[in-house]
């Protein structure tokens, strides 16, 4: 095995997240004595001779580098840092958070094969189990999120290969037992997949039952609105081959200068995870002790229906929730409240250093659950600007409703 093979990563490491994060990913076999590993862009990789390139190729996915889409230097250094962020042993990087949902889904399953998934999961994660695995033969069963073990075992099928999983829920925000519901999925044969992506390093999902995470670093781990990527973490080599083999067949490749700016992005993600949850819990408690907004949806504050397993399972927030409005309030003056706004932008995605608000109603989608939240609902996603200046923008957009 080469020297810059991976290596097992201990998620119970002594050293303070920012310390790992500073230098995870920066062996000398990546960056030759810099401090930021270099962009390795190529194709095609020269071997010494044929018999090399045979013997190369057997393995691939081990860090012999044999062609483009096998990976280089600038994304085996993202590998690293990923692994230690989600506390897993191996991981494979893809293009987009999408990407990441998908793969494992096509790995893990087959036509005349079942799936369970959550009602609340991200939308596009919905599209696929109801458009590219339906026309595959693949049945996907929608459940309440916040069921237990033995609703889960009642669901599960002889055919469930993939129970998936994501903890909070896309809008709505519900958290699951995720520790449970592993242990329903397990019993009876199925993997557990879980989007991981609002709790990262804040969720460890490999010590809670999860055998394979993914992750959009689009999000906090760019952390500047300029890439697309997904990351797919396992914490064993058997489900690291399947996923990494589901990959390359599928044609599914990161580029390696977006690894490289998400490698930035991570060196300075535990600061600005920090300080997004402060701001984010700040306005999200002060959005509760306003008249109008009838619920914030943010499994931080107790408040929320799941606090317990909120303070059970994490260690922290991330900076996104959201918040209903009274049912009083029409969809025309929700949106004039969005549009006064002049600090939050109106658009897709998170994590990054600018705030954003997007209604949500009428994009959520339930077949298991009532999607009914009783008024209007916008999604809230706080950057890094100074919270008091977040509020005042968002007092004066309330300002903007009627009495």
């Amino acid at each position: 095995m080469p020297d810059d093979a991976p290596k097992m990563t201990n998620p119970h490491a002594t050293q303070g997240f920012a310390t790992r994060m500073s230098h995870a990913g920066r062996a000398g076999t990546h960056a030759h004595g810099f401090v930021n590993p270099a962009v390795h862009r190529g194709s095609t990789v020269l071997m010494p001779n044929v018999r090399a390139r045979k013997e190369f190729a057997k393995d691939r996915y081990n860090r012999v580098m044999t062609y483009g889409t096998a990976g280089g230097p600038t994304h085996y250094a993202l590998e690293d840092v990923i692994c230690e962020i989600e506390g897993g042993t191996r991981c494979v990087l893809v293009g987009t958070g999408l990407a990441a949902v998908t793969v494992p889904l096509m790995a893990y399953l087959k036509a005349g094969e079942h799936c369970l998934m959550p009602d609340s999961v991200y939308g596009p994660g919905r599209n696929i189990a109801t458009g590219l695995m339906t026309a595959y033969g693949i049945e996907t069963t929608f459940y309440d999120p916040t069921i237990g073990e033995a609703e889960i075992a009642a669901l599960m099928r002889p055919n469930t290969k993939v129970v998936y999983t994501e903890s909070p829920g896309s809008h709505t925000f519900e958290l699951q037992d995720i520790p449970a519901i592993a242990r329903a999925a397990h019993a009876g044969g199925a993997k557990v997949l879980m989007d991981n992506t609002w709790g990262i390093h804040n969720f460890m999902p490999f010590q809670h039952g999860v055998d394979v995470s993914i992750q959009a670093l689009t999000k906090y781990v760019g952390g500047h609105s300029d890439v697309l990527l997904g990351s797919i973490t396992t914490n064993t080599e058997e489900d690291y081959l399947i996923i990494r083999n589901a990959a390359g067949q599928m044609g599914h490749f990161a580029a390696p200068d977006d690894c490289w700016l998400a490698l930035r992005g991570a060196r300075t993600m535990p600061v600005r995870l920090k300080h997004q949850e402060q701001s984010g819990l700040a306005v999200a408690r002060w959005f509760e002790g306003r008249p109008e907004i009838q619920r914030v949806l943010h499994p931080g504050l107790p408040s929320h229906p799941q606090h317990a397993l909120f303070k059970r399972d994490f260690t922290g927030s991330c900076s996104l929730f959201g918040i209903v409005f009274q049912p009083r309030y029409t969809e025309a003056e929700v949106f004039g409240f969005i549009d006064s706004l002049a600090l939050f932008g109106i658009g897709a995605s998170w994590g990054g250093f600018e705030s954003l608000a997007l209604p949500t109603t009428g994009f959520i989608t339930r077949t298991a659950t009532s999607d009914d939240l009783g008024g209007f609902t916008v999604r809230i996603h706080i950057g890094l600007e100074d919270v008091g200046d977040l509020i005042a923008d968002l007092e004066q957009g309330l300002a903007t409703l009627p009495k």
